[in-house]
């Protein structure tokens, strides 16, 4: 069902290339410009969805894809050394932000598989550390219109290597609780 929420979803997912295409061109102020519009995307499709009660199933597995996918590509490219101006993340980190995620999917999967568990709601960590990241994407990028911002950034980057570790460690604990429940 294509409610106006899950076309968001899937705009935001439209505009992952048009932020990649940005930094590749070596626009940084481009790329943030497309992250705060996907941003923007993401906030309406959720009080749409939300106060419209346009809620859907398939809403609920397009705005957290979509979610990762800006997330992730965003890491990714900002990684690459000598892809654009600014604060490089390092690699790393990228790999911890993505190893997370991907742990997170095979544990709610082995759940559902396991014990038909349907539910793996992000713990009050892990909305702090998607905050981060978007946070540490915007300065990142921000360190690439304006140097003044790269203390920053570097500091965001590394805030978001701990939160990340803290909010994966909070999931197999989580996922250890569910399992024996």
């Amino acid at each position: 069902m294509l409610t106006l929420p899950n076309l968001l979803s899937i705009l935001r997912m439209g505009l992952v290339p048009l932020f990649v295409i940005a930094v590749l061109d070596g626009r940084p102020g481009r790329a943030l410009l497309v992250f705060a519009v996907a941003g923007v995307t993401d906030a309406l499709d959720g009080f749409i969805a939300r106060f419209w009660k346009q809620q859907s199933e398939l809403g609920a597995y397009l705005d957290p894809a979509a979610d990762k996918l800006l997330l992730v590509t965003s890491y990714v490219v900002l990684a690459i050394p000598d892809l654009h101006d600014g604060l490089v993340i390092p690699a790393w980190v990228t790999a911890l932000v993505i190893t997370r995620d991907v742990v997170i999917v095979v544990m709610a999967l082995l759940l559902y598989l396991a014990g038909g568990v349907t539910r793996f709601p992000p713990s009050p960590i892990s909305k702090v550390n998607t905050a981060a990241q978007i946070a540490a994407v915007v300065l990142v990028l921000l360190s690439g219109v304006e140097g003044r911002f790269e203390i920053a950034a570097t500091v965001a980057v590394y805030a978001v290597a701990v939160l990340t570790l803290l909010s994966g460690i909070d999931y197999i604990r989580r996922t250890n609780r569910m399992a024996s429940a």
